[in-house]
């Protein structure tokens, strides 16, 4: 049953996460933690930094973990968990492939069409609401701690936040370095 209703959710989030990874995220974590409760919100936490250190796109790479996680926290065995992955993954990446293939058919016939350019325009919104969201969502106790919990984590993560923020926006550092940078500040300041 939990295979089903892995595959189901993967494939629904497939369908309806515009945006890319980033954009997924907010649906996975509504699913997977407030909705089925087959993870933590610090299994989540743990998931998506996981996924972003790793090659390959976070949303993918977040179902395959997601997968894994949710067989095992159910009480299957590791194979199992490997099967979870395998089911959503292939869930998340199956509506893609199904419309991809359509659109690419349909596209270059209907492309300058005033509702499909309508379509587009407004889908634009929509993306940029599903990246604020997974920001918004990675923005917890388990990322940042309270200043009444730990004052000192959470002052050096709003650092560290802040100091990402302009580094890759305003001052354009790879994010890959900056990654790395962060990194190094809080295994010294946080260590």
């Amino acid at each position: 049953m939990i295979f089903f209703q892995l595959f189901v959710t993967f494939f629904q989030i497939g369908l309806f996460g515009f945006g890319g990874g980033y954009g997924m995220l907010s649906l996975i974590q509504h699913e997977t933690v407030e909705h089925y409760h087959w993870l933590s919100s610090s299994d989540f936490t743990d998931i998506v930094a996981i996924s972003q250190m790793t090659p390959g796109p976070i949303g993918i790479n977040s179902a395959t973990y997601c997968g894994y996680t949710a067989i095992t926290n159910a009480g299957y065995s590791v194979p199992m968990g490997i099967l979870g992955s395998a089911t959503a993954t292939f869930a998340l990446v199956l509506p893609s492939l199904i419309l991809m293939i359509l659109i690419s058919k349909m596209f270059m016939r209907y492309m300058h069409h005033r509702s499909i350019e309508s379509m587009f325009q407004g889908l634009r919104p929509a993306v940029v609401g599903l990246l604020a969201a997974a920001t918004l969502l990675l923005m917890t106790r388990d990322n940042f701690s309270t200043p009444i919990e730990n004052p000192w984590q959470f002052g050096i993560s709003c650092l560290l936040f802040a100091s990402a923020f302009v580094g890759v926006y305003l001052m354009k550092i790879n994010p890959i370095r900056m990654i790395c940078y962060c990194a190094v500040a809080g295994l010294i300041l946080l260590y």
